[in-house]
């Protein structure tokens, strides 16, 4: 459970929290990628995490080494929506796997470049590079689909959503047999606003825990999200092939109409 998870369960009846279930995985079904890495580089490797009958659920994960604690942490974790998408990684002949620098503008996508394409998928349903940057995926029909949400209120109110920058700016890359693996964060806000004079918008119950149970005109959500991709050694479409986002922030606007 995430700490945005635990968060949100503040805002909620003791009723409707689901019970913390710890999150295990089996190890005989999990692949370790150690990367070499330079003297005075921060420590990290990922694993890849398999499950199902046959093996038809898989969990990409990185665990970094904090520089001050020297305490490992999990930095990421995403599911992938396709197992059969993952490209191969590739090992030297001692095992190890090949850090590649996710910045470097000797990809095909940089990081940069595929944050801010994710941010247009959800801003404008990837018209002005998400589609370009990204082939068609599940996970980019997805966020495309989010986007194509903004009509919920009708003409009664709006919803647009805008790219933040980034809380976790780090990624974490791995060379494949096909190009590049990438696994990055991004941030994304989303904004609700009432169009119609006197009409407030009532906060769900999952969003309580920030922002309670005060109708007001216009809240702002935050999102940090965990993305995945791969990146082809070809000047071609990268695909995302799995993303996870959660609440970590929420804010109203303009006044209250609580007794």
């Amino acid at each position: 459970m995430s700490l945005a998870d635990l968060k949100e369960d503040e805002g909620l009846p003791k009723a409707d929290r689901k019970p913390f279930r710890a999150w295990s995985y089996d190890v005989p079904q999990t692949d370790l990628y150690i990367p070499r890495l330079a003297a005075g580089k921060q420590k990290w490797f990922a694993a890849i995490t398999r499950a199902g009958s046959s093996q038809q659920y898989a969990r990409v994960l990185v665990l970094a080494e904090d520089t001050k604690t020297k305490k490992w942490e999990m930095v990421s974790t995403v599911d992938i929506d396709d197992p059969q998408q993952l490209p191969q990684i590739v090992l030297d002949q001692d095992g190890y796997a090949t850090a590649v620098d996710p910045a470097s503008t000797k990809l095909a996508a940089p990081v940069d470049v595929m944050r801010a394409a994710v941010g247009d998928n959800f801003a404008t349903g990837g018209e002005q590079t998400g589609r370009k940057v990204f082939a068609p995926t599940k996970a980019s029909e997805q966020q495309v689909k989010v986007h194509q949400s903004v009509n919920k209120f009708g003409t009664r109110g709006t919803t647009r959503f805008t790219a933040e920058k980034p809380e976790y700016p780090d990624a974490y890359a791995l060379k494949t047999s096909a190009g590049t693996l990438v696994v990055f964060s991004h941030t994304h806000a989303q904004h609700d606003a009432s169009t119609t004079p006197g009409l407030r918008i009532m906060p769900e119950k999952h969003d309580r825990a920030w922002l309670g149970t005060s109708p007001r005109p216009a809240f702002t959500y935050r999102f940090t999200c965990s993305d995945v991709a791969a990146v082809p050694s070809t000047p071609d479409p990268s695909a995302l092939l799995g993303y996870g986002c959660r609440r970590t922030d929420a804010a109203a606007a303009g006044p209250s109409t609580a007794v």
